[in-house]
């Protein structure tokens, strides 16, 4: 559990509290063209939303007819019926936050908005530590980050679709184990332990064999509308970690095998803030809104848990050096209110860009 640790999962839950606060400070956030976006994302899958209760309310009256003809007093098939079509209807579709992903493909909105927000990161922290020593200061993200070329952007149609189609295959695939699973569920044999199998062989490969022991034990005692709902979750949350993360991974270019690991050492700390944020995008029309707010916190995220790039030209191996979280432990053992007191520069920083003045336009 050295990744998935409870204190990496407790910090990624803080790290939601505080990036939101210092997102919602920055004054530019909300003249971005993504909130006109969200409003269109909620007004569709409104509309959606109604076209996919039409076979839930189409089944109902189908039910609600038969049983003038057949006594249902104690037959159970409707009624996991009726629930299996709520579920995929209100768990797994969940159309809002599904457009919205998709508009982040297609618009370089919520891209703007990641840059925007580096560059209000840095300029808090110049601003936060102005009475200390410039020399002891961490060198600057949005200079040089803002240099390098992205994957799939306006001229580069070939990555962009290709990114999306992963995304979709991604999607359709969670979907489909979710639907799955729940099905599975429903078998008078084996019924009651698919849920809690589910957890185990999700889980193990992340905690541990014994932890993940545990909450199997436990989710054999749960109501199975929980765990469907955790599980929905916790697949939901790594879903969304990827995609926040997705305009600093156009950037700085890490090779498959890079990216798993970078991902695998940060793991405690991305679980706790994906899952922080996935439980606020799931309040129904609100959530669609903050997703802007959680691209602009994944800003905030990354200055704790990467170093400052160097410029293009010097940056040969630099992705290598970030799979693992060098800080890691010293970060972790930090009080709340000392969160960014991590600002020692080290030998590789100091050819980066040093601490100017805080910018108010973004370019």
């Amino acid at each position: 559990m050295s990744n998935f640790e409870p204190n990496a999962v407790i910090r990624g839950f803080q790290l939601v509290l505080v990036g939101t606060v210092r997102a919602l400070t920055n004054p530019e956030l909300f003249k971005y063209e993504h909130f006109r976006q969200a409003a269109l994302a909620i007004a569709v899958g409104i509309i959606i939303q109604l076209i996919v209760q039409i076979p839930v309310i189409t089944v109902k009256f189908s039910v609600y007819l038969v049983s003038f003809m057949v006594n249902l007093d104690h037959a159970i098939w409707d009624n996991k019926l009726l629930n299996g079509l709520e579920f995929i209807s209100k768990s797994v579709l969940q159309v809002p936050f599904l457009l919205m992903t998709l508009m982040g493909y297609m618009t370089p909105t919520l891209d703007e908005i990641f840059m925007q927000s580096i560059q209000w990161v840095d300029s808090t922290y110049v601003l936060k530590h102005k009475a200390e020593d410039p020399d002891t200061l961490r060198a600057m993200y949005y200079p040089n980050l803002v240099m390098y070329p992205t994957k799939g952007g306006s001229r580069a149609s070939g990555p962009k679709f290709e990114a999306l189609m992963a995304f979709v295959n991604r999607y359709t695939k969670r979907m489909a184990i979710l639907i799955g699973v729940y099905l599975l569920s429903l078998s008078p044999l084996i019924g009651r332990y698919v849920m809690p199998a589910a957890s185990y062989f999700t889980f193990r490969k992340h905690v541990g064999s014994v932890p993940a022991t545990v909450i199997f034990c436990i989710g054999l005692f749960l109501p199975k509308a929980f765990l469907v709902s955790f599980l929905h979750t916790y697949f939901a949350s790594r879903s969304l970690m990827r995609e926040l993360l997705e305009p600093y991974f156009r950037r700085i270019k890490f090779t498959s095998d890079q990216k798993q690991r970078w991902f695998r050492d940060r793991e405690g700390v991305l679980f706790g803030f994906a899952f922080g944020f996935t439980m606020i995008l799931k309040t129904p029309f609100l959530g669609v809104l903050m997703y802007g707010v959680a691209e602009a916190s994944t800003a905030y995220l990354v200055t704790k848990i990467t170093d400052p790039p160097p410029a293009p030209a010097e940056s040969a191996g630099f992705a290598e050096s970030q799979v693992t979280w060098a800080n890691k432990h010293d970060f972790l053992q930090l009080s709340l209110d000392k969160i960014d007191k991590l600002n020692v520069v080290t030998d590789e920083q100091t050819t980066n860009t040093k601490p100017s003045p805080p910018s108010k336009k973004f370019s």
